[in-house]
């Protein structure tokens, strides 16, 4: 199996320079499950980009900061890549960022949170589970948004909410499996990662994530989840 995965971080910030990029926490994240696969890693902000989605067995489209309605650059070319990867059959993967670009590339809409910036770490509760999944009741990602999934495009069936995101994972058939949260985000850097960003909020929400912490986080099963989804959409 060969995946792409399209980094999408702009952070370029010191706190960023200390710790792993992007496209490596989503090559440890992937070969956590599947060791054996190649995993070809591409940064999007800094102008890497494949011609084509296609050749790939699956894509995985990753975080930002930035704002899905950016008019940088590199967005709108994702937003191409998206559109003509789904039409070509390529199995999709969002992750934050990327779970808001392939809803809004597919016609959905992307707003504000309801309530305040979601940071720490938050409980998805499984309301139709995909088949590529375990039948559980719930599960916990490490979560950093400010936007989520106002209204999903055609054909887009809910999987998860979460109070205040009616659609924290969602799939489009066997084609798309998007979830709101980081999988690829380990304790280790969520909880630095809170430390660096809650300050930059009003105290509740940093005595939140905090509070969050302490119920762990579960990538490694989320992973397993994408690297089924991966292989069961292969003809």
């Amino acid at each position: 199996m060969h995946i792409a995965v399209l980094a999408t971080n702009t952070d370029d910030s010191d706190f960023a320079a200390r710790h792993p990029r992007d496209v490596e926490k989503f090559r440890t994240l992937l070969h956590g499950a599947r060791p054996e696969w190649r995993v070809t890693a591409f940064d999007l902000p800094k102008g890497e980009f494949p011609a084509t989605l296609q050749g790939f067995d699956g894509v995985l489209i990753g975080g930002s900061p930035s704002s899905v309605h950016d008019e940088d650059a590199w967005i709108e070319r994702l937003m191409g890549l998206i559109r003509a990867g789904f039409s070509a059959g390529v199995p999709l993967v969002g992750a934050c960022f990327g779970h808001q670009a392939i809803a809004k590339a597919l016609g959905g809409v992307v707003g504000p949170n309801p309530g305040p910036f979601v940071l720490g770490t938050a409980e998805t509760e499984v309301v139709s589970p995909a088949p590529w999944m375990e039948p559980v009741a719930r599960f916990r990602l490490a979560a950093a948004h400010g936007e989520q999934v106002a209204a999903l495009p055609e054909g887009a069936e809910v999987i998860g909410q979460t109070p205040g995101c009616t659609a924290a994972a969602y799939r489009i058939g066997d084609r798309v499996f998007a979830t709101q949260y980081h999988p690829e985000m380990t304790p280790e850097f969520l909880a630095a990662l809170v430390e660096e960003f809650a300050p930059k909020f009003p105290a509740e929400v940093g005595r939140a994530a905090r509070g969050s912490l302490r119920l762990g986080s579960e990538g490694p099963r989320f992973a397993e989840w994408i690297a089924r989804f991966f292989e069961q959409a292969q003809p």
